[in-house]
């Protein structure tokens, strides 16, 4: 009996010697609670209004840059946009400023002061081409995403750019080390053909892949504050063409489109209801929160327009925000939000007193709790 018991022992052993050590599987993060409670509360704020946002909104604005606590929205009505979109274009370069010429140093501050006071956080990324090294509209090569993706000649450096992007959102923590929950929104307008993501630029395959090879990159970085927001065009024409390229529900949390006022104001409406549309159907049934993530009429002519426009574009729909484009001060005929003066500046402000509309004051107790 012990005979058998000890060859029986020495052949396991010798079993267990001859077999590779099997390397421990490391656990990819879960998100942290204050992304998780942003999150949760995307879904659920459609039922108190939606909140509004501007890009670069406390940067920059029209007449002054970088000034302490300066916002032309909160100039107008008294308050802060609900949301406030940044943009990390430059950071895979490892450059101290982005595309807009923002020190990136501000860029964090200025996140860091959002949360803070309540509001949320988008970010966009308008990254350079990785292959010509020309910005992200140089459209001239179609084989961009393919140069990129694993095996592609342009992967590792491209790897190198997302470990820059990883830095910087890791970055974004408070005082006691909180990661401050930002809402990410990459490879953006893709339906639209004027990105080297774009449409034309690459397949469905190349372009669902380049979304994986993001998210699986953040998260083994664990950059588990971060939320993850799919916005094409508005080429779209049903739920199956909006979903066409979409990267999987295990990816994205929000979905949105971008879309702006560049004709009439009737064409308008009824291309962006006809699209809010179709995306309430895809928020329904793949149970996301959904938002209009880019909008705007380029020097809001139209003194009504807040109230008269936007407000009937998002009447009836469950949109968690609306957000506008940025107040260029290099370019001052370039702005989307008003400003002390401007012709609708006074229309804004009914728009800010309707009930509907939520700014950071009134998201302070909302969207972390």
């Amino acid at each position: 009996m012990k005979k058998t018991l000890l060859s029986t022992l020495l052949a396991a052993a010798l079993v267990s010697c001859g077999q590779p050590k099997q390397e421990a599987v490391k656990q990819l993060p879960t998100r942290t609670p204050e992304a998780e409670k942003l999150l949760a509360n995307l879904k659920t704020i459609p039922q108190k209004g939606y909140m509004f946002g501007h890009h670069d909104d406390t940067n920059y604005g029209i007449g002054w840059e970088f000034e302490e606590g300066r916002s032309d929205v909160q100039s107008v009505c008294g308050d802060y946009p609900g949301v406030i979109s940044f943009d990390l274009g430059h950071v895979e370069l490892g450059d101290s400023v982005t595309l807009d010429k923002v020190p990136f140093d501000k860029v964090r501050k200025e996140i860091i002061n959002q949360y803070n006071r309540g509001g949320m956080v988008s970010l966009s990324w308008h990254l350079d081409n990785p292959m010509t090294d020309g910005d992200s509209w140089d459209v001239s090569d179609t084989t961009v995403v393919a140069s990129i993706l694993p095996g592609g000649d342009k992967h590792e450096k491209f790897m190198g750019w997302m470990g820059r992007l990883a830095d910087f959102l890791n970055s974004l923590q408070t005082a006691d080390g909180t990661k401050v929950p930002v809402l990410f929104r990459p490879w953006h307008e893709h339906t639209g053909s004027w990105f080297w993501w774009g449409q034309k630029l690459c397949s469905t395959e190349q372009y669902k892949a380049l979304w994986r090879m993001t998210y699986d990159f953040l998260q083994k970085e664990e950059a588990n504050h971060v939320l993850y927001a799919y916005s094409p065009g508005t080429e779209f024409t049903d739920s199956t063409s909006y979903l066409e390229r979409y990267p999987g529900d295990d990816i994205i949390d929000l979905v949105g489109f971008d879309t702006y006022q560049s004709a009439s104001r009737d064409f308008y409406v009824e291309k962006a209801r006809k699209a809010l549309g179709i995306l309430t159907e895809v928020a329904k049934a793949h149970d996301k929160a959904m938002a209009l993530t880019e909008t705007g009429f380029e020097g809001v002519k139209d003194p009504m327009w807040w109230t008269g426009t936007l407000a009937e574009v998002l009447e009836g729909y469950p949109v968690s925000y609306v957000l506008v484009w940025r107040n260029a001060r290099e370019r001052v005929t370039h702005f989307y939000a008003p400003y002390p003066g401007q012709e609708s500046a006074n229309d804004f402000v009914t728009f800010y007193n309707d009930s509907t509309t939520l700014f950071a004051a009134d998201v302070k107790e909302i969207l972390y709790k």
